[in-house]
């Protein structure tokens, strides 16, 4: 155990503590502060662990098998659970939610038998792209779900849509925007808008990213075979 790795160890602490602030009154209870803006800080001290320790490893040569193996757990806990909760307070779609937690699963499998055949498969950069779109898309519709509910209901539409530009919660802020008048109900609006954007490049970024693992294994495995 070394630095890095007690980091590591500390974002899987914050991911039941994520839960908690953002299903039960305790952080309004305990420390005075609204929920969602616990939660939001809780979640940006964890991401910047992530950054924090993979950087310390490399400075200080401390690498090690333990660490290879919790950062990429405790990255997918945080993400899943944070992800879930959003379901809970509808404040993302449950399908996108399905689609990027799926994905991990199949990755992590398709990982571990390309390891019993010896080829071993590197993180893709596309990956970091994905990372980094569901932070954006989890602390923006935590600032969108500020009062509970989410400031725009699926962009009004009973099925996912482009056409956000038509909901009057949306059109409204846009005209305070301009005028310089924006309200708090209208910062969440744009919360709203942004978080439901990322969540979109998360989706598509977890699917092209899965085509390119298995794209990637499957050449190699007819690599293997030919050199056989």
């Amino acid at each position: 155990m070394n630095l890095p790795n007690y980091l590591t160890l500390l974002r899987i602490i914050f991911v039941p503590l994520l839960v908690v602030v953002l299903l039960t009154p305790v952080s309004e209870h305990w420390f005075g502060i609204q929920g969602y803006a616990f939660a939001i800080v809780v979640f940006l001290i964890a991401s910047f662990t992530d950054i924090l320790d993979g950087h310390l490893a490399r400075s200080r040569n401390q690498v090690s098998k333990i660490g290879a193996l919790l950062d990429p757990i405790a990255d997918k806990l945080l993400v899943s659970a944070a992800l879930i909760v959003l379901v809970e307070k509808h404040l993302a779609p449950a399908w996108a939610v399905l689609i990027i937690i799926g994905r991990e699963f199949i990755i992590t499998g398709l990982r571990s038998a390309a390891a019993t055949e010896g080829i071993i498969i590197s993180a893709q950069k596309i990956g970091k792209l994905k990372m980094w779109a569901q932070c954006v898309a989890i602390v923006a519709l935590l600032v969108a779900g500020a009062t509970g509910n989410p400031p725009v209901s699926n962009f009004g539409w009973s099925l996912p849509s482009f056409r956000f530009w038509e909901v009057v919660e949306v059109q409204t802020a846009f005209q305070n925007l301009f005028s310089l008048s924006l309200t708090t109900n209208d910062w969440k609006v744009f919360g709203y808008l942004v978080g439901r954007g990322a969540l979109w490049v998360a989706v598509v970024t977890a699917c092209w990213s899965m085509y390119g693992y298995f794209k990637f294994f499957f050449v190699e495995r007819r690599k293997e075979s030919a050199a056989d």
